[in-house]
């Protein structure tokens, strides 16, 4: 099953990248109406739009999901249903598809459900109680977006039509139209996990590494950014771009800090990639919608490399995720290594690698904006975090000894993960470079004064060196981050995000049960109400079912009383 999946979904993405192509050059789109059911004046549609952008995200979907796939085959061999996951992939493919080319509300909601379900399906793939626990996360946090797309579905009824397509110009001065757009915005900060939804993406990471490739680059995740995409027009000159950049520049930031304070692989590169969500979602809030685009693809190669990359690494490691154990893995897995060393390089923008092109450019609009001081500060600040936590985990797992040597490390690279790597390390390495050509018909060249032009590459230099520093442990002699314990803890967590979307939430309930149980369900009342009537209810029933048993004594008993009553009466009156 993997093999047959893996051929159709890479055939599906050339054919859909042609397609593109195609539509790119011609400035072409298609757009299909089917009429499901016409009842009366009532009519069920289902709408299909194929443009540029849907063809070429669909494509490049498909492509990673089928060398994730192809991945799988080798990573999941032990496991004994491993049919059963390509199915829950494939579905999962499914529903971001019909998210991509839906230009209706009702059908978008249809794939952004499926990609809600099945990523709970999948997150608790391997079931334990944590898995449990960060599934029911990821799915009640998305059930919040997920009631602001039905309301936005409910005020368009307003309209006589849910394809939002046609109402998009409208939605730029018209209140009611700007109220749906916040709807779905909420509903795309919900699925693309910014504050104060963030805590349920590393939660997720306790789902098979390929499914967290593919959650992570191009399809749970991302879908958010797309739907915005879609609605950009909202977000011009309103004051939904400034509230959103504040609380994505936030996200960027907070994730950017997080994982410097983290030790598990994983969980490392799913805060790296809530940053470049908060990037894409900042650029997309002042407007720049074709760069939100352009980063989307460019990310969803490397960060699917990468998580590919941690997979290989881990299941080296007899599923041990801990980065302190690690070390030296660049002479035990040469190959993984440069993979994954590529794919980091691609992360922090390292010149001419996917990431450069987008994020460079990014940086160089915002430079060349107008912006207040803290979102700039906020977009150059959390680049050199991405750099600074990229050099702290190469550190840790290339360099030094390996601390995991009396556990016996398997020491072999599968072929087939490999193949899977090394397809996505070229789409790393040229993607960038090909978009950026595809994308904007005209090169795009940006005048700044050479300090501005230099201060990106400037913040990634200091961010390296940092990463380096911190990691880099002889260098001091008693731990830093101990001194400051409480901010160490308070940036370590998120900011308290994952207390306060579970404990916070679920404690205060918790307690109100504890004492409705203590005082009702096993109180007095419950002792002289309920209890006490039933109790009585079953000594009369018993007595009454003696009575049954024994009729026919009871019967002659009852007639000689009867009787003897009778002969009293007429005696005495």
């Amino acid at each position: 099953m993997c093999s047959i999946s893996f051929v159709c979904l890479f055939f599906c993405s050339i054919l859909s990248f042609l397609m593109g192509l195609i539509f790119i050059l011609n400035d072409y789109a298609i757009f299909i109406e089917w009429e499901v059911v016409s009842m009366n004046s009532m009519s069920i549609v289902m709408t299909l739009l194929f443009d540029w952008m849907s063809l070429l995200f669909a494509s490049f979907v498909l492509m990673i999901s089928s060398l994730v796939i192809f991945y799988s085959k080798e990573y999941m061999e032990s496991d004994y249903k491993i049919n059963r996951f390509i199915m829950l992939v494939l579905m999962f493919v499914t529903s971001m598809m019909l998210l991509i080319i839906s230009p209706n509300l009702i059908s978008i909601l249809l794939g952004w459900d499926g990609l809600g379900l099945v990523s709970y399906c999948l997150v608790i793939y391997f079931q334990n109680v944590k898995s449990y626990n960060a599934g029911m996360l990821t799915a009640l946090s998305n059930r919040i977006g997920d009631v602001a797309l039905l309301l936005a579905i409910a005020w368009m009824l307003n309209y006589g039509s849910w394809n939002y397509i046609f109402y998009l110009e409208v939605m730029m001065n018209n209140f009611e139209m700007l109220f749906i757009g916040s709807l779905v915005m909420l509903a795309a900060m919900t699925k693309s996990a910014q504050i104060p939804f963030s805590s349920w993406l590393p939660a997720a990471m306790a789902a098979p590494t390929p499914v967290s490739a593919l959650v992570h680059s191009s399809t749970l995740v991302t879908a958010g950014v797309y739907l915005l995409i879609r609605f950009n027009v909202v977000l011009s000159n309103s004051w939904m771009g400034n509230f959103l950049l504040l609380l994505s520049g936030l996200t960027m930031f907070m994730a950017g800090v997080g994982a410097n304070y983290e030790f598990d692989l994983k969980k490392i590169i799913a805060l790296s990639t809530l940053s470049q969500l908060g990037l894409m979602m900042s650029i997309l809030s002042m407007g720049f919608y074709k760069l939100a685009f352009f980063h989307l693809l460019t990310h969803a190669l490397f960060k699917a490399l990468l998580f590919m990359c941690a997979g290989a690494i881990i299941h080296n490691m007899n599923n041990s995720q801990d980065i302190r154990l690690m070390g030296s893995l660049s002479m035990m897995m040469p190959l993984t290594s440069s993979c994954f060393n590529v794919a980091n390089l691609a992360l922090c923008g390292m010149p001419f690698l996917a990431g450069f092109y987008s994020k460079d450019l990014i940086l160089e609009m915002v430079s060349l904006s107008y912006m207040n001081m803290f979102s700039f500060f906020l977009y150059f600040f959390s680049t050199g975090l991405t750099v600074c936590y990229s050099f702290r985990l190469a550190y840790y797992t290339m360099t030094g000894d390996s601390n995991f040597s009396s556990l016996n490390m398997l020491n072999d690279e599968g072929w087939v993960m490999l193949k899977s790597m090394l397809g996505l390390l070229i789409l790393s390495i040229f993607g960038g470079s090909m978009l950026v050509w595809l994308i904007f018909p005209t090169p795009i060249v940006v005048i700044l004064p050479y300090y501005l032009k230099l201060l990106t590459l400037f913040v990634c230099l200091t961010g390296g060196l940092a990463g380096y520093l911190i990691s880099n442990v002889s260098m001091f002699f008693f731990n830093k981050a101990l001194n400051n314990y409480n901010l160490s803890y308070f940036l370590g967590s998120m900011w308290f995000m994952p207390y306060i979307s579970t404990y916070g939430i679920i404690s205060y309930p918790l307690v109100i049960g504890n004492r409705a149980l203590k005082s009702f369900d096993q109180g007095w009342s419950e002792y002289f109400g309920g209890q006490q009537l039933y109790s009585e209810l079953v000594v009369n029933s018993k007595l009454n079912q003696m009575l049954q048993n024994n009729n026919l004594k009871i019967y002659l008993l009852s007639f000689i009383f009867w009787i003897m009553i009778l002969y009293l009466y007429v005696l005495f009156f």
